[in-house]
């Protein structure tokens, strides 16, 4: 989604206004607040918004990456249980 270039700070919003199980938007990661309140806060305001925001994911991004490194050390011989 384009937006319009006469804000200060574009908007993280990418369109996919999905809330998930904690209260964050699955698309943009803000909170209800952030979201609601958005084009009142200060530029300063809306920069530390982004800034929470890619903190999130990159959270979110680390903890998918644990869970699937456990699942594939889940799912791999153990060094005992090899035919040798």
């Amino acid at each position: 989604m384009e937006q319009l270039e006469f804000f200060t700070v574009q908007s993280p919003c990418i369109g996919v206004c999905q809330v998930n199980n904690r209260g964050y938007c699955k698309g943009c990661l803000r909170n209800r607040e952030e979201r609601f309140n958005w084009l009142q806060m200060t530029p300063r305001q809306q920069r530390e918004v982004i800034r929470l925001c890619h903190d999130r994911r990159r959270r979110i991004l680390a903890a998918a990456r644990k869970k699937q490194l456990e699942q594939e050390a889940a799912a791999a011989p153990r060094q005992d249980e090899l035919p040798f």
